[in-house]
Formats: structure tokens, sequence, C-alpha cells
């Protein structure tokens, strides 16, 4: 079991040549990951202070008030650098460049100021068989003392050839389609612009190249850049009057072309208080095609 201390988080400028470096051919002695096989690590932060500058700068861009309040998916984000430290620098038996972000769960268990000091674990966790090669998680955990404050999970998927497969979909497609937002249900059209990830990457530090241009996402089989998924959820969250404490669950579905007019359409919040779940989505403005599905639950 490996566990590394950091005095802060790694800056994105010492991570990527770590990361280009693994996309090399292996030569010598490096250690080689098992196959299948997720290293026991957890990297930890123990006093993690928020740049205030970098946070303002993520509320401007995804829609958050400045309330000195930490915004529910800010932490996913810092955990990031921790994440792409722990895959270049342990034995991790999969391609970066293959990964998808399938899944993200983020559990706030109070409001968190900004100007708290707290300290962060990431971990691998639960790897598993999917239909489509192997998935994975990254659990984030942020105390402050030795109160639990925030806990988060990102689902990764390693696409890879299963016995199953035969180069075609092994599920039936399910038709999706977009619901007429009632008078009270949470409902919001808003524009996605084409330059939104390469300016979400210079605040999140995730440059991954199907964000950034045209050109470089079509390297990756993508007509076009996409958004950030983290951010999209982020946009979501930002436009709700959310409780003290809950649990927000989304699943990636279609990625959002930039750019584009996308439609948010969910239950109206207040139902938290009599159900304790209430469901919300996130569709393309123009036709029925779904790019998240998401649920709240109050705690």
């Amino acid at each position: 079991m490996t566990i590394r201390e950091f005095k802060s988080l790694p800056e994105a400028s010492q991570t990527y040549p770590k990361v280009i470096r693994s996309l090399l051919p292996v030569v010598g002695g490096n250690k080689k990951a098992k196959k299948n096989v997720l290293p026991e690590a957890t990297y930890t932060v123990n006093e993690l202070k928020v740049n205030k500058t970098n946070l303002q700068n993520y509320r401007r861009i995804c829609g958050f008030a400045d309330n000195g309040q930490i915004p529910p998916t800010y932490f996913a984000v810092l955990s990031q650098s921790l994440q792409m430290n722990m895959m270049v620098d342990e034995a991790f038996p999969f391609a970066m460049l293959g990964l998808v972000h399938v899944a993200n769960s983020v559990t706030q268990h109070r409001r968190i100021a900004d100007s708290e000091v707290v300290s962060m674990r990431v971990s691998f966790a639960n790897l598993r068989d999917h239909d489509k090669g192997k998935q994975f998680d990254f659990v984030t955990e942020v105390y402050s003392e030795e109160e639990l404050v925030w806990e988060g999970t990102s689902t990764y998927l390693s696409r890879q050839k299963t016995e199953n497969s035969d180069g075609k979909d092994s599920k039936p497609k399910t038709v999706n389609q977009k619901p007429t937002a009632a008078k009270d249900d949470l409902h919001s059209i808003f524009a996605v612009p084409e330059d939104i990830g390469r300016r979400y990457a210079k605040i999140s530090g995730d440059f991954n190249l199907i964000h950034i241009h045209a050109v470089t996402a079509k390297a990756f089989g993508f007509p076009k850049a996409i958004a950030h998924g983290m951010w999209s959820k982020a946009k979501c969250l930002s436009l709700m009057d959310l409780p003290e404490a809950y649990t927000v669950d989304v699943a990636f579905k279609l990625p959002i072309l930039l750019p584009s007019e996308v439609e948010l359409i969910g239950d109206n919040l207040k139902k938290l208080q009599q159900s304790g779940t209430v469901e919300f989505d996130l569709y393309s403005a123009k036709n029925d095609k779904p790019h998240l599905a998401g649920t709240i639950k109050k705690l």
C-alpha cells in the first residue's frame, strides 16, 4: 500500500511532462503494471488552502455565486491533479488516453467555507467488468480536522475488447425522449460557447485534447471539441438552490459538441423536502439527445 503526502496540490506544469513521458514506449527497467489490477495507493494533501483567485475564476465560468462557500463540484476538480499523478507514478494498468469519464458523485455533508484549511485523500477503488471493458473509481475524501465534510467518486471506463464484444454494442440503444418542462419545474436553456473547453482547462488543469480545439479533438474521433463533463455538471448545479447536505449523482451521456445550446429540465427542488430525491437531465436544446442525467438526494 502506497501512501504519498504532498505539501500542496501538484501543479499542472509539473504533472503534464510526466503524463507525456508515460505515453512513450517503456524503455529499460521501468515498473510495469499488472494487467487489470489497480495499484493500492492513496495520495494526500494534509493542509489544503484554497487558491482564492482560482476559486473565483471557477465560480465565474460555472455560474456559482460568490458567497464565501466552496461550490459542490470544486473539490472534484482539485482532486484531478492527484488523480493524474497517481496514474503516471503508480503501476496503472490502463492507457490514460483511452479513459472515458462516465459518472461522478459528490456528497457535501455541510457547507464548507472557502477560508477553511482542509485535508484531501484520493484512492483507487472498485475495479469491475463492463460490457465495453473495465471500470474503476477514484474516491476522494475531504476532512476539516477529523470531520468528513465532502466526498466524491469519479468513475472511468477503459475501453477494451471483451468476451461478449463483437464490434457492436451488446445492449440495445434506448430512445431518450426529452420531457416537456412543467410550469414549476427546473428549466433553463443556455449556450455553451466554442471556447469553453480552453477556458475551463486553464482553471481546472484538465487539458485533455478532446476539449481544447476541433483539430485536436478530431484526432480522437470527435467531429468537434467537446465540453468537460464536470463543467456541465457544475453549470447545472449553479442554477439550483441546493440544501446544506446532499448527494448529487450524475451519469455522462452523449458529449456536448462545441459550440452548442443545451436545455436543463428537472424536478422542482422543493420536492426534496417531501420525497428526499429529485432528478434532472441536460439535453440538446435542438433535439432529444441527452448529455447528462442526474439525481439529488437530501441527507
